[in-house]
């Protein structure tokens, strides 16, 4: 099992590079392609728009298939992706591929992760899935400062090849390592059960705060940079060490909250969204301060991250024996709370609120995303209520495993 999910991780670790080192990269392409800084930040954009795109689809097209060819599949197409990247004449070419690479993204999380939780107990369903987001987390820390770094050095080129020989490796290490399985989903009207999933209530309030949860965090995150430098007065090079912190804190929540939401994955999810928006708050007054920025900067980065394994765990006690899609549509979430996220960030910047505004709207944001989940909480309090008063009633079909 280690290896298998250390093979699940070198995925998501060259999925995390991809998605994140472009935005370091911005410069080098925009003048090598002979293009506006703005234009060539539609690469962020195509990315993303291929996540949104691609995690549906291709959940539903994979559903019945077995998940290890289907982890191959998905992964050889992101490392071609990123190799064809390295190979794009023009921007026009480059923008295609940038989508192309994302289309895998959402469907490889949703597939690794329903691998991973098919491997342990139920009490360990979260750990489990925790180290297949680690990938993601040291990304941030290791994989996109090594790729601008790169990409400075020795053109941007190269820092796509680079992932995209990544990606062929974790090809090679999830046929090796990662078990045999069945399909997640067999039999007549498996297709059928797995979008119904999508549309239950409980999924939609879930998936709602995942774009909410993280929302907050992208908010602030999105112009970080602006807050330290011209609010905190930190050098760049500063900035850079100090967003190593914050990727710090992401990895120690995607593993404690692992932990945390093998036992009470509600209960963390609470725990975590309230904590941000505290810290978020907290922002206003300690960026100004050296080592109360450092703080806060890394307890942004665990609250946020340690939502990630809470809320697979709790979309899987939901949907019970048709996770695909709705594992995959977490990924979908999450990329449309990062363009939510950055965008009212932006709009508040605009509106000449200043640099410290996003952190407060992402405080809000955190709020929303609590009472979603309070209002998803109540509603299954209220279920078990109405179960217990009529004993011989059936649960809903998507609750049936909850």
């Amino acid at each position: 099992m280690p290896l298998a999910l250390l093979a699940l991780a070198l995925g998501t670790f060259g999925i995390g590079t991809t998605e994140f080192v472009i935005m370091g990269l911005l410069p080098q392409v925009a003048g090598d392609l002979g293009v506006p800084i703005d234009d060539a930040g539609h690469l962020i954009s195509a990315y993303a728009a291929g996540v949104v795109v691609g995690a549906p689809l291709l959940a539903a097209a994979t559903v019945k298939l077995p998940r290890r060819p289907v982890l191959i599949g998905l992964m050889s197409v992101f490392a071609v992706g990123n190799l064809l990247s390295a190979l794009a004449p023009g921007m026009t070419s480059l923008l295609a591929v940038r989508f192309l690479t994302g289309l895998p993204h959402g469907a490889f999380f949703g597939a690794a992760s329903v691998a991973a939780a098919s491997m342990v107990g139920r009490d360990r369903r979260a750990t489990a899935v925790s180290r297949v987001f680690l990938g993601l987390t040291i990304a941030n820390v290791v994989g996109v400062p090594l790729g601008t770094l790169l990409g400075q050095e020795a053109g941007w080129r190269a820092t796509f090849a680079v992932v995209g020989v990544i990606g062929l490796v974790a090809v090679a290490a999830v046929a090796a390592f990662v078990p045999r399985a069945d399909p997640t989903a067999t039999g007549p009207g498996a297709l059928t059960r797995e979008v119904r999933t999508l549309r239950h209530p409980q999924v939609v309030l879930s998936l709602a705060a995942v774009i909410f949860g993280f929302g907050a965090m992208f908010a602030c995150y999105s112009y970080v940079s602006p807050m330290l430098t011209e609010v905190g007065g930190f050098s760049t090079t500063t900035v850079t060490l100090l967003l190593a912190v914050v990727g710090l804190g992401m990895t120690a929540g995607s593993v404690l909250g692992g932990r945390a939401a093998d036992r009470a994955p509600m209960s963390t999810l609470y725990v975590c969204l309230v904590a941000l928006a505290g810290v978020l708050v907290s922002f206003v007054v300690t960026v100004h301060h050296p080592v109360l920025a450092v703080l806060s900067l890394f307890g942004a980065g665990m609250f946020s991250l340690a939502l990630g394994p809470a809320i697979q765990t709790r979309i899987l006690d939901l949907v019970g024996d048709a996770p695909t899609m709705a594992s995959a549509a977490i990924q979908s979430a999450s990329n449309v709370a990062n363009s939510l996220g950055a965008w009212l960030g932006g709009m508040v910047i605009a509106a000449g609120l200043g640099y410290l505004a996003p952190a407060l709207v992402g405080a809000v944001l955190a709020v929303v995303g609590l009472a979603v989940l309070g209002l998803s909480g109540g509603l299954e309090v209220r279920g078990r209520r109405r179960e217990s008063r009529d004993p011989v009633a059936e649960p809903e079909p998507a609750l049936a495993a909850a």
